[in-house]
């Protein structure tokens, strides 16, 4: 039995099932699409083309989720973070989760948990106009109203199901874009109430509290916040304790480090960042183990920041690190729950994935399998 929760986030853009992906994606399924198109550029550390090993499967498809869902659990990962959107006062993106996960006759051996991904949407998933990041088709920031609308629904959909993942019996939901939360509400000292309303519904539905996590990121302060209001230029951990955050966790190891260049390299310096985080805020930092990093896939020119020799041995290197530092965290009290996230389960166009391809066949799942089941139980 594993003693970690291994938590791979999802992107949920590999199906043709949600209408509105036709616009980046017009053929039809999904993301997949940008895969099946990026050749050898020929620039240093470029792995592709890459080739799922499973096919491009539908992954809103509940047959492929109970297929993935035994390769996971086999392999040491037993819960998924599905990545969440609202856009246009809708959900996006549902499928997968809806129609896949939680019809697979399975799920039962896996949790999971939701990641609102509020970031505003641009043309980076529009492999033919991702030159332009600069035009916003959707905005990430709600109102106050459609924030309340989202966590009813929330709530009620996902938080009430027995497989949802809890920390101390209380849902974990977290938020990818802290700036864009508070541009929700105007203010620091509304998106608190708003956070505190979410807090109250989720104790009406029954449980205990709400565990309220975000995505760090590193050396970030709030000076673009109004002159008048009360977190303007203060520093994450300030933000964390006004707002009254449960735990913070990485996306991927970008968000604290350059994500470039040889991966014991930026395996070193992530593990040097998150022990500066850790003693810089009073709450749980839940690390992250990040498979790659290359998003040259979604561009037509090169866009430099490639990770180089992220082997199956590297990584599996990397998933020993970072054990460790969560085993001295679980004993010291600075982490409350055994939860590393991990970057990612399916994103192949970041190059930061754990199912398997024609590179590495099953290697990555391999050394998770290696550092996560088999060394656990000796």
């Amino acid at each position: 039995m594993n003693p970690y929760d291994i938590a791979a986030f999802i992107w949920p853009s590999y199906t043709g099932d949600e209408p509105r992906t036709r616009i980046f994606w017009p053929e039809g399924y999904g993301e997949w699409q940008t895969v099946k198109s990026m050749g050898d550029k020929g620039y240093p550390g470029c792995r592709w083309p890459r080739k799922p090993v499973w096919g491009y499967v539908n992954e809103a498809d509940r047959y492929v989720m109970e297929m993935q869902i035994e390769a996971a659990v086999s392999h040491g990962v037993n819960v998924f973070i599905y990545d969440w959107y609202w856009y246009d006062d809708r959900p996006f993106l549902e499928n997968c989760l809806n129609d896949g996960f939680l019809k697979a006759r399975n799920n039962d051996k896996m949790r999971f948990y939701l990641m609102w991904a509020n970031h505003n949407a641009t043309h980076l998933w529009d492999k033919r106009n991702s030159a332009d990041l600069s035009t916003v088709i959707w905005n990430g920031a709600v109102t106050p109203e459609i924030f309340d609308k989202i966590c009813d629904r929330t709530i009620e959909r996902y938080f009430k199901r027995d497989n949802y993942y809890k920390i101390d019996g209380c849902p974990v939901y977290m938020v990818f874009d802290v700036d864009n939360l508070i541009r929700t509400f105007g203010s620091t000292t509304a998106c608190r109430e708003g956070l505190r309303r979410f807090r109250r519904k989720t104790q009406e539905a029954g449980f205990p509290g709400l565990h309220l996590q975000f995505v760090h990121w590193d050396r970030h302060h709030y000076n673009w916040l109004a002159e008048d209001d009360a977190m303007r230029g203060k520093s994450n951990a300030e933000i964390y304790e006004f707002l009254g955050v449960d735990s913070v966790t990485s996306y991927n190891w970008g968000a604290s480090i350059r994500f470039d260049g040889e991966y014991t390299d930026v395996t070193d310096a992530y593990e040097k960042s998150i022990r500066a985080t850790q003693a810089s805020i009073s709450i749980p930092f839940y690390p992250n183990l990040s498979i790659g990093w290359d998003n040259n896939v979604r561009f037509q020119d090169f866009v430099p920041g490639v990770v180089v020799n992220n082997t199956p041995e590297n990584v599996e290197a990397a998933c020993r690190r970072i054990k460790a530092f969560a085993d001295a965290s679980l004993q010291s009290g600075r982490m409350h729950a055994p939860l590393i996230t991990v970057n990612s389960w399916n994103e192949w166009t970041e190059t930061s994935y754990l199912e398997p391809d024609d590179l590495y066949g099953y290697g990555y799942l391999e050394a998770f399998r290696r550092v996560f089941l088999e060394e656990v139980t000796e």
